[in-house]
């Protein structure tokens, strides 16, 4: 097992050194979300966290470095509406932060490869999730890469055009019946994260679902008739966001020259109508009402994408490029259904891959609920009311997180996630 959770933290840190070495020296003190730290913060975040976690909290070492042990050791909950002032200056040397930063990576692997794997790190536990925090942040990077100005990184592959997607648009009917949401306890005790815990049963009653997400084309109907501005639409709080933003499109489309772009990784590209549209879940929100349908809550995405089969692409193991859009395969989306592969049991395509897929959930914990031990506000600081749970994967997503049971979750007003949305008819 040690050489194992080695194999996919060495694996995970290529994913992250891949991400850092795209950007320039100017680069990485950019800001390009206003409300998120600097980029040279998760240089060194990455690092603390597993330090802090393993070698500090977990076997009790001495500190090497308090300073930076304690500046890097949490991000900023984007909800909190404040733009960070802290200057270039303010931060160390990148030098200092890298040469520390191998020093914990070395400490790191020594605890993995030798301490006994008990308390926190029973079952490899605190080891493996230190493993998902860190491709969590391979997530954010690469949305992050999406606003910075392409002048701070380095040139990239630019998506060729887009086909138009294999699949006849349309509705599918699923059945009245269950869905099981989480991990049970008793059997996966070292697996997830806590807000997966307790597992439980939910019977579903039938609905109907768009058999695709909704597309760039789909929003563009709405962008032209005027959707945000109907004020109709929108909540109080949504609209006194919008309005405060002054936004009238997607975070990731630009409009130039009479002419719609998509806003790709290493450049813009003309907007690519097949793709699916990414938005925050107050957009997702309005658009629904406009189109007189709604979100699917928790349970019924787990119905129309598991059926009564339980798993996943029928019990197989998440292949990227295969089974969907996931896994680090492409850095930009794709045509929607475009891997028929991974369709679901009622033939629903895109369920787990090519963006997150909000639901109407608000975040809670599920019955049974107990914080992490070494992390005991990863949840619960976020079972606020205000953050909504999304399913899925995007096309910077690791498999690890194609099981069932795992919870993403943002706040309403997060434009910048690579989260895309697919309706449900309103009973009539």
């Amino acid at each position: 097992m040690r050489k194992a959770l080695l194999d996919q933290l060495t694996a995970a840190r290529a994913q992250t050194d891949a991400l850092f070495a795209l950007l320039t020296a100017e680069g990485l003190y950019q800001r390009p979300i206003t409300e998120r730290h600097r980029l040279i913060f998760y240089l060194g975040h990455l690092e603390a966290f597993d330090w802090n976690l393993i070698c500090r909290d977990a076997l009790h070492r001495p500190s090497r470095e308090p300073e930076l042990e304690r500046l890097f050791a949490f991000g900023i909950d984007q909800l909190d509406g404040h733009t960070p002032s802290d200057a270039p200056a303010d931060w160390p040397h990148p030098d200092h932060i890298r040469a520390w930063g191998s020093t914990a990576r070395a400490d790191v692997d020594d605890a993995v490869a030798g301490a006994p794997l008990e308390g926190w790190l029973e079952g490899g536990w605190a080891i493996r999730l230190a493993v998902e925090h860190r491709l969590m942040h391979a997530e954010t990077l690469s949305y992050l890469l999406v606003q910075l100005d392409t002048r701070f990184k380095r040139p990239g592959p630019l998506p060729t055009a887009a086909a138009a997607s294999r699949a006849t648009p349309g509705r599918v009917h699923v059945p009245r019946g269950w869905a099981t949401l989480g991990l049970a306890r008793a059997e996966q005790p070292w697996l997830g994260w806590d807000n997966e815990y307790e597992g439980h049963a939910v019977e579903v009653p039938a609905f109907t679902i768009a058999r695709l997400p909704v597309s760039n084309a789909d929003w563009l109907e709405f962008v032209e008739a005027g959707g945000y501005r109907q004020r109709k639409l929108w909540s109080e709080a949504t609209w006194a966001w919008r309005e405060g933003r002054g936004f009238e499109h997607p975070a990731f489309w630009l409009r130039r020259d009479g002419q719609w772009w998509w806003r790709a990784t290493f450049g813009d590209v003309p907007l690519p109508e097949a793709w699916p549209v990414y938005v925050s879940h107050a957009e997702a929100t309005a658009y629904a009402r406009w189109k007189g349908g709604r979100l699917p809550t928790e349970a019924e995405w787990h119905r129309a994408a598991l059926g009564d089969q339980g798993a996943l692409f029928a019990g197989e193991a998440p292949r990227p490029g295969v089974h969907g859009n996931f896994g680090f395969t492409r850095f930009d989306p794709a045509a929607s259904a475009s891997y028929p592969a991974g369709d679901g049991p009622f033939g629903i395509a895109d369920l787990a891959g090519n963006g997150w897929e909000w639901t109407s959930t608000v975040f809670t914990p599920f019955a049974g609920f107990q914080a992490l031990p070494f992390y005991r506000g990863y949840s619960a600081d976020f079972f606020d009311g205000r953050h909504f749970v999304l399913k899925g994967a995007s096309a910077r997503t690791d498999a690890t997180f194609l099981r069932p049971s795992f919870r993403n979750w943002f706040q309403p007003h997060y434009p910048f996630v690579f989260a895309k949305l697919r309706l449900i008819e309103e009973a009539p």
